[in-house]
């Protein structure tokens, strides 16, 4: 089955900036209409662009899509350091004052969940509800071992690219990591690799801040003990959004992530990979709308 083209109301897009604590101008891009829904992309420091209108949600909701400071139309700062992912908990909160809001719908993507976690450790009182999409672990100590990623990689096996992706797999778990190792898994990315998926994939090499990437997690970025600990009294509701293929962020410790929270739902996408959003966008936009309600 094709996807679905975008809804008409994501085909109008606007530009809204705003000054962060440090008087770096930071861009969102906005689509759709209806109750606001902040948007962290991962990469991580990648522009949300990649993230489209979320196969439809614009449909549903505001998509307020912040690109973090030094990715796509936001400045550059005069510190580096601060893209470090615990420092740029200031810049989400610089956007919820700009917006007005008293409370945050928030949905973060792959690591830009690190971000939306660490914000609702630090603000549990700002966050109305957050959505957790095919989740990085980093920010909480989550471990994700290689025999996972190869056990679920497996699944695979019919592909007709799985044989070169499966080889250059095995060498990234084995610590062999070639110049072209990450292009060579890229399949494992999506539930489909089809046209989209390569044209998804293509795009998305221009759009990482390679040298705020490398500051992300920084030493000092993460502490997953104080993390867990104020999660564990998060109050807002929950939702850990898996893709059942996806090598990144596979189901077990998605479980597991989902067990930190005391009102978390886990949902496993069937077929889906890092991007469920393409995979099956109708899917995914229902999953997302009936938490978010």
């Amino acid at each position: 089955m094709r996807l679905p083209g975008p809804d008409p109301a994501a085909r109008v897009v606007t530009m809204s900036v705003f000054s962060a604590y440090d008087g770096t101008k930071l861009a969102c891009r906005v689509l759709g209409e209806g109750p606001p829904l902040v948007c962290l992309p991962g990469g991580p420091m990648q522009d949300s662009v990649y993230l489209g209108d979320l196969g439809g949600l614009s449909a549903h909701r505001r998509l307020i899509m912040l690109d973090l400071r030094g990715t796509g139309r936001s400045a550059v700062p005069e510190d580096q350091a601060s893209y470090r992912c615990d420092r740029l908990v200031d810049d989400v909160e610089a956007l919820r004052e700009h917006l007005g809001l008293d409370r945050l719908d928030l949905l973060g993507h792959s690591a830009g969940t690190n971000l939306a976690v660490l914000y609702a450790a630090r603000y549990p009182e700002r966050v109305g509800r957050l959505a957790l999409v095919t989740p990085s672990v980093a920010a909480v100590g989550v471990q994700v071992t290689g025999e996972t990623r190869i056990g679920i990689a497996r699944a695979r096996r019919d592909e007709p690219w799985f044989p070169a992706a499966f080889e250059a797999l095995e060498s990234l778990v084995a610590g062999r990591a070639g110049a072209d190792t990450f292009q060579a898994i890229a399949p494992f990315w999506y539930g489909r690799w089809d046209e989209a998926a390569r044209a998804h994939r293509a795009a998305e090499d221009g759009q990482r801040n390679a040298e705020a990437a490398a500051v992300f997690a920084a030493e000092g970025a993460f502490d997953p003990a104080a993390t867990r600990a104020a999660l564990a009294r998060l109050a807002a509701p929950v939702l850990v959004l898996a893709g059942e293929v996806d090598l990144n962020s596979p189901p077990p410790a998605m479980a597991e992530l989902s067990e930190l929270f005391p009102h978390a739902e886990l949902v496993v996408q069937p077929g889906a990979g890092h991007f469920p959003w393409l995979d099956d966008a109708p899917r995914f936009v229902a999953t997302t709308e009936a938490f978010l309600g």
